[in-house]
């Protein structure tokens, strides 16, 4: 593009300098300060693409080395996560614990039970998830407020 627009400009020279004017009249004048002109915006537009070429480059490169770091970061957590996880939380749902931040896995069959349900975090002891009689007035309570 910018060895385009440079020799389009020094097309320009050379048309302007093939026309017959008087060298010191007002529109060679003109014409040679347009060119001129033409001739930096040229100039600048070739720093700037090299610039950018430049800045693309290293972004590429940053880009490269982020890729890099989030698989080796990432890859530790993908080791733990296995198919077994996923069978096992299909059916129900998960839960995070509000003291310790673990999820809690809550299977199908413990949603099915009649009785009360009391889900405690494996890590901490807290209990994440409490259906009781209480809870179901408190649900209905709140439905009839709406």
């Amino acid at each position: 593009m910018c060895e385009d627009l440079k020799a389009k400009v020094f097309h320009l020279k050379g048309f302007i300098e093939g026309i017959e004017l008087e060298e010191s009249s007002k529109e060679q004048k003109v014409l040679h300060k347009i060119v001129a002109v033409l001739d930096e915006i040229t100039s600048e537009i070739e720093m700037l693409r090299a610039d950018y070429d430049d800045i693309f480059e290293y972004t590429e490169a940053i880009d490269d080395d982020l890729t890099e770091l989030e698989d080796d970061f990432y890859d530790d957590d993908d080791d733990e996560f296995d198919e077994d996880y996923i069978d096992d939380f299909e059916g129900g749902f998960s839960i995070e614990c509000p003291n310790c931040r673990e999820i809690v896995v809550v299977g199908e069959d413990v949603l099915d039970q009649d009785t009360s349900i009391e889900v405690t975090c494996p890590g901490c002891g807290e209990a994440v998830l409490v259906d009781d009689e209480d809870w179901d007035e408190n649900v209905a309570e709140d439905e009839s407020d709406s």
